[in-house]
């Protein structure tokens, strides 16, 4: 829907097979992923931030026990904000901020 308000307030339609890439560049909007880079980060400093009887934090440092399925490991969000961390060049313990 963001690209389709966009795209009609440019004056392109598809048929101009303009790249989605240009028309954010266009207004000046920053990709999606970097905002939801800014959000993960945001929220695992508040996670941090914490108390540590505060539910985020017990949460974020539960274990939980037992097996996992057969497969493909699912992405876990301890994963997906490592790869955030190494991304941006911060280690996790210089997260705080």
């Amino acid at each position: 829907m963001e690209m389709k308000m966009l795209r009609w307030m440019g004056g392109v339609i598809r048929l101009d097979r303009i790249c989605n890439q240009d028309i954010r560049q266009r207004f000046d909007i920053a990709p999606i992923t970097e905002k939801l880079r800014e959000a993960r980060l945001r929220w695992y400093g508040h996670v941090l931030r914490a108390d540590n009887d505060s539910i985020r934090k017990i949460g974020f440092d539960l274990d939980v026990r037992g097996k996992r399925p057969k497969g493909r490991p699912k992405q876990r969000w301890m994963d997906t904000l490592h790869a955030v961390l190494k991304v941006v060049r911060i280690h996790p313990d210089q997260a705080h901020d």
